[in-house]
């Protein structure tokens, strides 16, 4: 199957030039059949044919299994979540805090990566340092002193605001040298390029479906390296997270699903399936060779003065300056194109996917 192939199936792309992919991705009509599939065999197969419980269980282990293909886990490290949001949520909820102690942010990350540590620093008199970038980019010597001392380190694989890629590996073992967790928000790489948890050698890593995989709203995903869940308390407990729900005393599952509670619908995750198998029928470097060729055409649209992130290709994200973005993207929908404002740098975000056509693209370039 080639990415045109499924942009046929994808209805809402009938309706305009869709470039904001990096904040939610229109699934193919497979994606939205295989969720309805999955909740018809629940709610009308299920109570009489094993059982409703028995069936979304099914559900959420071929899910786990299908997470942990795309990441180069095992199912056992993969926890469902509904988004990232929820994911870095769940993580930093489950870790012992004390007055004092000291997470490390960049300042590129989305609110998904903020809010958490905020909230720690509210709550619990946490210290949160913040590693200042230049034009999406860092540097390892400040990320070093940066991190001295600290507990957690949170960072994005691919920034939201400048489409480029961190230096996660490095990342990661700076923050182990200095004895902390390493947390990769990931959400901007899955259905964009490959991606191995083994290489970046992270704690933890969370993303989702509903963008670059074109996965439904409510399909995320966190990765918990072997061995690293034994230090997890979470917040919440129920049914799914622990051993043998009626015993005396509770004992945490094995893995990351220690992170899942209670009762929840299988139609998010199974879309899920059905999108990452989308990819890889497609490929995931046919996929990225694309999506390079046509970002490398709408920068070739656009004067450096403007072009907010790099030239060279790093991601699908195309960040533009504009000296009044909310007004530019209200007058692009107005012609029928998506894409969206961002609060820093002042700038237009233009998300380019695979499934978007060179016609698109000069679209958009025409418009702005």
């Amino acid at each position: 199957m080639d990415p045109l192939d499924l942009r046929e199936e994808i209805p809402a792309l009938e309706s305009g030039v869709y470039c904001n992919w990096g904040a939610g991705g229109p699934s193919p009509r497979r994606v939205v059949e295989a969720a309805e599939a999955a909740l018809e065999r629940h709610e009308y197969e299920a109570p009489f044919d094993g059982g409703m419980y028995p069936a979304a269980f099914d559900a959420y282990e071929e899910a786990r299994s299908a997470v942990a293909g795309l990441l180069g886990a095992s199912p056992d490290e993969v926890a469902l979540t509904e988004s990232t949001t929820d994911g870095i949520n769940r993580i930093a909820s489950a870790l012992e805090w004390s007055e004092g102690d000291v997470v490390v942010r960049t300042d590129l990350e989305h609110p998904a990566g903020i809010l958490p540590w905020k909230r720690l620093e509210r709550e619990y008199g946490v210290e949160v340092r913040v590693l200042e970038t230049e034009n999406g980019r860092l540097d390892l010597e400040d990320a070093n002193a940066a991190i001295e001392g600290a507990e957690l380190v949170c960072v994005s694989s691919l920034t939201w605001t400048h489409g480029t890629r961190l230096p996660v590996a490095d990342l990661v073992d700076v923050a182990h040298d200095a004895g902390a967790l390493a947390l990769v928000d990931a959400v901007q790489t899955p259905g964009q390029t490959t991606i191995d948890v083994r290489e970046w050698g992270a704690d933890v890593v969370v993303a989702a479906g509903h963008k670059w995989l074109v996965g439904p709203f409510g399909s995320g995903f966190c990765y918990v390296r072997e061995g690293v869940e034994r230090d997890l308390r979470p917040a919440a407990v129920g049914y799914r997270s622990v051993v043998e729900p009626n015993a005396a005393e509770y004992r945490y599952e094995a893995g990351a699903r220690r992170l899942e509670v209670g009762t929840a619908t299988p139609a998010a995750h199974a879309g899920l399936v059905e999108a990452i198998d989308c990819l890889e029928v497609i490929g995931v470097e046919t996929v990225e060779r694309r999506i390079e060729a046509l970002t490398d055409r709408l920068k070739d649209g656009i004067d450096d003065e403007r072009l907010c992130g790099p030239r060279e290709f790093e991601s699908g994200l195309v960040t533009v300056a504009d000296d009044d973005p909310e007004a530019t993207v209200e007058r692009l929908a107005s012609e029928g194109i998506v894409v969206r404002s961002l609060p820093s740098p002042e700038a237009v975000r233009v998300s380019v996917h695979a499934y978007n056509t060179e016609a698109d693209v000069d679209a958009v370039l025409e418009a702005l």
